[in-house]
């Protein structure tokens, strides 16, 4: 299936430290799109891939997983790795929970994480029938567009496929004994109301991680797909500042070095 435009992945070959950014479940590179471009105009090298089974009708997405998933941000993460100094890895809601394993399992090759209302549970009764129900049912209602910003919208499918739902589950819970592995300095930023992902998830992360170096900021304009509504530019500029401050002369006259 052709990939629905606005979807495709984007990347951008900038300096010396470099950035993949991780979309979230059922989405696209669209919605953190402003992202990478904003840091790819600052002269950091951006990785923005478009995960398997996304991007194209939500039936494709039934025939992948989590393994697919990750496996794909983790080629990336090596690609970045082989060209830059430095790279950070980041993302939105599922996508944070891939920056979060990331950084486990890749230790000092990652300098930094950014999470913005990451993913740690699949929520509600109807979770804990998955393992049955994804045998029953092929789809559920889709989480797209929870966006405060009127006129935003997120490219995204509009069912949420059953087998799909039931890796994520698989992988959040994989994921919550690895936390204690991320050591790297982590920037969690969250939103005050969220449809999706409750607040209770960022907490769970914030205990869980090891990392010394954290700071949680909270986005008070914004629902959960934050990079596209009120607080973006906020978003991308802690961002930006966060690699700037961890990797010195990033963003400097249009360039990205280590210093």
């Amino acid at each position: 299936m052709p990939v629905l435009p606005g979807a495709e992945p984007y990347r951008h070959d900038g300096g010396e430290v470099g950035i993949l950014l991780c979309h979230g479940f059922t989405g696209s590179p669209q919605s953190l799109r402003p992202w990478a471009e904003h840091h790819a105009a600052h002269g950091l090298t951006v990785s923005l891939p478009l995960l398997p089974g996304h991007g194209t009708r939500w039936e494709d997405m039934r025939l992948t997983g989590w393994r697919d998933w990750y496996a794909e941000v983790d080629r990336e993460l090596r690609s970045l790795r082989e060209r830059c100094a430095r790279v950070f890895v980041a993302g939105l809601s599922m996508g944070g929970a891939l920056a979060l394993r990331l950084a486990a399992r890749h230790g000092d090759a990652v300098a930094g994480v950014v999470v913005v209302n990451p993913a740690n549970k699949v929520h509600g009764a109807s979770a804990y029938a998955l393992p049955v129900a994804r045998h029953l049912v092929r789809s559920a209602p889709g989480i797209a567009s929870d966006i405060a910003l009127e006129g935003a919208q997120e490219l995204a499918y509009d069912r949420v496929p059953l087998h799909a739902a039931h890796s994520l589950r698989t992988y959040l819970r994989l994921l919550d004994g690895e936390l204690p592995q991320v050591t790297q300095p982590l920037l969690l930023l969250r939103s005050a109301q969220d449809h999706v992902v409750p607040p209770a998830d960022s907490a769970r992360v914030l205990s869980r991680v090891s990392s010394r170096d954290v700071r949680e900021v909270v986005l008070e304009h914004s629902y959960h797909v934050a990079t596209l509504d009120h607080d973006a530019d906020r978003i991308f500029e802690e961002s930006l500042a966060f690699t700037g401050r961890l990797a010195p002369r990033v963003g400097k006259e249009g360039t990205a070095a280590v210093g």
